[in-house]
């Protein structure tokens, strides 16, 4: 049990079977929403845009970044100019990153099939890759490069034919230098100081310098994870973002100081963040509490641990591997790290999580960077039904049909029946042309 009341009323050691509903509604009640306020904020901003274009994202830089605009766009020479200002080992991390996310993605491409469901009918499906994609990065104290890495490379490697990235402009009027040199790295085609709600309704709608994209990817706050929603209807989207989360499934062979450094990382992205960790066993579970607690006073990001902790911070405890299996697949967590024995055999049984860490050396914070999978991942319990981004999000499938003109005639009255039955006498006709004629062409 941990000493510190605060932390202990969200930081329950008991057994999932005992938790009441209002704490399964605190651990479940975790989606993107961001509140009536920021929606109707939200609203207005993407209006704006919609309607004045770069007029109103004039406005919007000079109130929200607090800089004068005179061009969006940032000249390539800015882009090179901050890649060599950076330290050579953050750049060196960057391109291993790069090449990692090419080498994984690569593997992922997939390919044109085709099939005959009979004798001369084909059937293919064709991978495209989609004409624009749109990035948005984070900016200010937040500038996220990996998120750069994360979406442009995987958009090159499926063949897009032009990345627009849009980054917050810093007081210089320019995007965070890391942004600008990940841009760079990963050759995008054009770069765009802008930030927020804006910059997602520019590259929704298209302004008068802003091409509008086929697709929105990236990171961001809540105003832009709700402009990204209501900009779904009209460009496709990654998926619906939430703050961080993770859960570990820690057993007795477990080091719980890997699992309170993994603990750690997660919380201090975000006061909202969620981390869960299912303990099996009871004296697990009370360990690592115990060590968690006294590890929080030296971390640098203390307030914003202790909030993610208090709010959204649960450690419980499972019967068994079953259970907490059991209870991982319910509870669909963007990040899943399997601290247990045998980790291996368990992975084929975790079905719903982004992505899976398979024993305590796989670090979350490998994949956050360096393993070659992308770390734009479902949130919200949405992994039941979204998959973490990859190659295969920059592409759409293109169907098509070759009927041989020796086997028309044959699906002509079954064809001709169904149109018939649901009252389409002009499919009916289409289909019947064939019965005569259909063998000789």
């Amino acid at each position: 049990m941990t000493s510190d009341p605060n932390l202990r009323k969200v930081w329950l050691t008991e057994r999932i079977s005992g938790l009441t509903e209002s704490a399964k509604k605190v651990l479940f009640s975790r989606g993107p929403s961001s509140g009536d306020a920021v929606a109707v904020a939200t609203t207005r901003l993407l209006d704006a845009v919609r309607l004045r274009g770069d007029k109103a994202l004039s406005e919007m830089a000079k109130d929200f970044d607090g800089v004068e605009m005179a061009t969006f766009e940032i000249a390539r020479p800015a882009w090179r100019t901050a890649l060599d200002s950076l330290d050579r080992s953050l750049v060196r991390a960057m391109e291993r990153s790069i090449r990692n996310l090419e080498s994984v993605q690569q593997a992922f491409l997939p390919t044109t099939s085709e099939t005959s469901p009979e004798p001369g009918v084909l059937v293919g499906r064709r991978p495209d890759p989609i004409d624009t994609v749109g990035i948005y990065a984070p900016g200010g104290r937040a500038a996220y490069p990996s998120s750069v890495l994360m979406g442009a490379v995987p958009a090159r490697v499926a063949g897009v034919r032009e990345l627009i990235l849009c980054s917050p402009p810093g007081p210089s009027g320019l995007p965070s230098p890391v942004v600008l040199a990940a841009a760079e790295l990963t050759d995008v085609d054009r770069v765009f100081a802008l930030g927020g709600a804006g910059a997602i309704g520019a590259m929704a709608y298209g302004t008068e310098t802003v091409p509008g994209v086929d697709r929105i990817v990236g990171p961001g706050n809540a105003y832009v994870a709700e402009a990204k929603l209501q900009v779904a209807g009209v460009v496709a989207i990654d998926s619906p973002a939430g703050p961080s989360e993770l859960l570990v499934i820690a057993d007795a062979t477990s080091d719980p100081d890997v699992v309170v450094r993994e603990t750690l990382a997660q919380a201090e992205h975000d006061p909202r963040a969620v981390v869960v960790v299912v303990a099996i066993g009871q004296s697990v579970a009370d360990c690592i509490v115990e060590r968690l607690v006294g590890a929080i006073s030296a971390q640098t990001r203390r307030e914003v641990i202790e909030e993610s902790l208090r709010t959204r911070g649960a450690v419980l405890c499972a019967a068994d591997v079953d259970e907490a299996i059991a209870f991982s697949n319910s509870f669909a967590p963007e990040h899943l790290l399997l601290a247990v024995a045998n980790a291996r055999d368990l992975l084929p049984r975790c079905r719903n999580a982004g992505t899976i860490f398979v024993g305590e050396r796989s670090s979350v914070a490998f994949g956050d960077y360096m393993t070659g999978a992308n770390h734009v991942l479902p949130t919200g319990g949405l992994a039941r039904s979204y998959s973490g981004l990859s190659v295969l999000d920059f592409m759409r499938w293109t169907t098509y049909q070759v009927i041989d003109p020796a086997v028309a005639k044959g699906l002509t009255e079954d064809v001709g029946v169904f149109a018939d039955a649901e009252g389409l006498p002009a499919h009916a006709a289409a289909a019947r042309q064939w019965t005569s004629v259909g063998a000789a062409q």
